[in-house]
């Protein structure tokens, strides 16, 4: 491969098509007919039935828009603004009916998104976007991951060579009035707590630190919640804090960090949110699990928000949304949160 090939490579943006049962493939169709510029450079990593099947959910009978196959990512720039590249990143085959959990479907999801894992890590591409996966499908599949973030987190420490408890992993999900870190992903509520302790509650801060200091240039201001009702009321609704949290921040800002708390869950989310061109109070919110620190970012709008994986050796955001089975193949999804997740995508990874 030339050198001028090699660079072209490596400004790509793969965007995974997602389950092909659900809305992902039709929201890539929307944003490279309605967002040209911002997809300049993209190239979908899928399959090329289940894209062209997509074309014709969003355009019915109205003018379609042509899928270019392409062999490497650089060969997406040479592609017309609202022709979509497409590089064939699973097994072919024909398209599983919408709204219905395939294994088919899961498998072929995965195998996109472990492509596109594997090239970013190689720095071949700039970064990824995933469209949205189905989490019964990928169980159907056999694939062995919940989602993508625990997929992304395997293929890392697979391609650094260290186990997976070496490779910490955090979610944010951010939106442009909020961002939100969590200490736990996809796990039950039960187990959500337990991993509320110090180790876990540092290394999120830690990791939040860095992240989002890339993204605002300078150290972030974190703000970090409770676990419990008024963030323990000085324990009497709970011990976490005491033991688990305040221990954390202490710690952090031996390290330089600025995160301060715990603050009540209820109030420190909207002291963070940024308004009428106003900043908030804190750059970030560290919170505890998945529901205490998502609700507040998807109630702003899911069409605004943006998944971003933070702590691995590759850049990865995705829309807010799910699959949308209900809908999927009625061309009415709102590819709104895919464009965003591009372009911070883009800012995230300088290219």
């Amino acid at each position: 491969m030339s050198a001028a090939q090699n660079r072209l490579n490596q400004a790509a943006l793969a965007i995974t098509m997602g389950d092909a049962a659900g809305i992902g493939p039709e929201i890539i169709v929307k944003a490279f007919r309605d967002a040209p510029g911002a997809l300049a450079g993209c190239f979908v990593a899928g399959d090329l039935a289940a894209l062209r099947r997509a074309v014709q959910a969003v355009c019915g009978g109205g003018v379609g828009i042509p899928v270019a196959l392409i062999e490497s990512p650089g060969q997406a720039t040479a592609v017309p603004p609202r022709c979509i590249p497409l590089l064939q990143a699973c097994a072919p085959s024909e398209p599983v009916p919408w709204g219905q959990v395939s294994p088919a479907a899961g498998k072929a999801a995965a195998d996109c998104v472990v492509w596109a894992a594997r090239a970013a890590l190689r720095g071949e591409i700039a970064a990824l976007v995933t469209a949205p996966l189905h989490k019964e499908a990928l169980a159907a599949a056999g694939v062995g991951f919940p989602g993508h973030s625990e997929m992304l987190q395997a293929e890392a420490a697979l391609w650094s060579g260290e186990p997976v408890s070496r490779m910490p992993m955090r979610m944010m999900l951010a939106n442009d009035e909020l961002r939100t870190v969590l200490v736990s992903i996809h796990v039950s509520l039960r187990d959500a707590i337990a991993a509320v302790n110090e180790p876990n509650v540092l290394q999120t801060l830690r990791i939040a630190h860095e992240s989002v200091g890339r993204a605002v240039g300078r150290a972030p201001r974190i703000g970090v919640a409770g676990l419990n009702p008024h963030a323990g009321e000085g324990g009497l609704f709970g011990r976490e804090e005491i033991e688990s949290i305040v221990p954390a921040i202490q710690a952090a800002r031996a390290e330089g960090i600025d995160a301060s708390g715990p603050f009540a869950p209820d109030t420190v989310f909207m002291r963070a949110r940024a308004r009428d061109g106003a900043p908030g109070e804190f750059d970030v919110v560290v919170a505890m699990y998945h529901d205490q620190g998502l609700i507040p970012v998807k109630y702003l709008g899911v069409e605004k928000g943006v998944n971003v994986t933070l702590g691995l050796p590759l850049v990865r955001t995705s829309p807010d949304h799910g699959t949308a089975f209900d809908i999927a193949g009625t061309g009415k999804a709102d590819a709104s949160s895919l464009v965003q997740a591009v372009r911070m995508a883009r800012a995230m990874s300088g290219s």
